[in-house]
């Protein structure tokens, strides 16, 4: 009887509309970053690399040769790849920004929604019985005074 009980609170878990837009988000959010990631490296990048003198990001890197004292003599230089490293925070500073749009996006339409929510409806106009009921009453404080 247990095992149906926590099948069945798996069930509700993961049917509930929390985890599932989440699960939503983080495919499309996993798709947005491949797009965003291929507009650096392949539309971005390239002119700024032909800009500074055809050079690729990817490719900046430094040699550190094998010279400490624990090393034999037939120790491979190791290579401190700095470019890819440049490479990687300009994505992650184009996710953000664009990350940032959506969001205040989000927010400027949900306040427009709750800005038409909270403002009162304006009334009705008066029907045509009413406006003539109001001139009556106000004839007849006239005539009072």
């Amino acid at each position: 009887m247990a095992k149906g009980n926590f099948l069945k609170e798996f069930k509700d878990f993961a049917m509930r509309g929390n985890v599932v837009d989440m699960a939503v988000g983080v495919i499309i959010g996993g798709a947005f970053g491949k797009i965003v990631s291929s507009l650096v490296s392949d539309i971005i990048m390239p002119p700024i690399g032909w800009l500074i003198g055809g050079v690729s990001f990817t490719e900046l890197s430094v040699k550190i040769p094998a010279i400490l004292p624990w090393h034999d003599a037939a120790a491979e230089p190791v290579m401190w790849n700095y470019g890819n490293f440049i490479q990687v925070v300009i994505d992650f500073i184009i996710v953000a920004f664009c990350i940032f749009m959506i969001i205040k996006g989000i927010n400027k339409l949900s306040n427009l929604k709750k800005k038409e929510e909270e403002t009162p409806a304006t009334p009705p106009a008066p029907s045509k019985e009413e406006v003539l009921l109001t001139e009556i009453r106000d004839l007849l404080k006239e005539q009072k005074k």
